[in-house]
């Protein structure tokens, strides 16, 4: 029996076709890559990272897709893309939680890699596996709910104390009730003020202010006028005012008091110049007592 022999030419092929098969799992970013999980012993609610590196090349650019959520497995966050220490590496992280201990797998979505030219090409993103330990002790081998515990009560029970909290509570009722229907108290009149005496006109006039002497003498009988007549307030102008005197009172003296009420309208808008303004505010004075009842 003669012993089987490789020829040189069956090396070249079986390393040619293990080249191109390394070739092609580099380019489609498979070798070795593997889902890591981190930390090493993560526990039930710990956020438990899975990392993948991707290989794409130069100018491309890596976009990872959204994990749906299971029934013991959560994402997070959305996933982290960012570049690896290699120039032509991607990192693709995924933080989940798990809430029940033991293994664990994950079917990530597809991963794309994106190229500055708009071409596009995705990847499978596989199965990530994890393990997740118990918060439980391991001493514990069953563990099971416990009932709700009892209210701790006191063994000796003083009824004084419930009798003075009740006296207390009425005696505070009784206090606001009281309080609240409390009679008002009597206004306070305010301090008594003495009312200053008129200054004369004759101390206007000195002091050069006939303007004044006028405006107080026709308010003064404006202010009669609107007693005496209703329709005379003292928001019209003197020509209303007089125009509601003549319908309302016909026995008035409508043409003295016309005269007296331009005359002093005048001199108050500085338009007259000369006027016996003492004279006028005496007529005026004397029209006003007129009307007043």
């Amino acid at each position: 029996m003669t012993p089987s022999r490789t020829t040189p030419r069956r090396y070249v092929l079986r390393g040619v076709l293990l080249g191109v098969l390394a070739s092609w799992r580099l380019a489609t970013g498979q070798g070795g890559a593997e889902w890591l999980a981190a930390p090493d012993r993560p526990t039930v609610g710990d956020t438990v990272w899975l990392e993948r590196t991707v290989i794409a090349l130069p100018g491309w650019r890596v976009r990872a897709g959204k994990l749906e959520a299971a029934e013991r497995v959560e994402p997070l966050g959305d996933p982290v893309v960012r570049r690896a220490s290699s120039p032509d590496g991607w990192v693709v992280r995924y933080p989940v939680a798990a809430w029940a201990p033991g293994a664990h797998s994950v079917s990530v979505p597809p991963i794309w890699r994106l190229g500055p030219d708009g071409r596009a090409d995705s990847l499978p993103g596989g199965t990530a596996v994890f393990v997740i330990s118990s918060v439980i002790p391991d001493t514990v081998r069953q563990p099971e709910p416990r009932a709700a515990i009892a209210p701790i009560r006191s063994e000796r029970r003083n009824p004084l104390a419930a009798a003075f909290a009740a006296v207390l509570s009425a005696g505070l009722l009784a206090a606001g009730v009281r309080w609240r229907r409390r009679p008002p108290r009597p206004p306070v009149l305010p301090p008594h003020v003495p009312v200053e005496p008129e200054v004369p006109d004759a101390r206007w006039l000195a002091a050069g202010e006939p303007k004044a002497v006028a405006a107080r003498a026709v308010l003064q009988l404006r202010v009669a006028i609107a007693h005496a007549v209703p329709g005379a307030s003292l928001a019209l102008s003197t020509t209303e005012c007089l125009a509601a005197v003549e319908r309302t009172r016909a026995d008035a003296p409508l043409r003295e008091l016309r005269a007296v009420l331009e005359q002093l309208d005048r001199v108050e808008f500085a338009s007259a110049h000369g006027t016996d303004v003492a004279a006028l505010t005496v007529r005026a004075r004397a029209l006003a007592r007129e009307f007043l009842p």
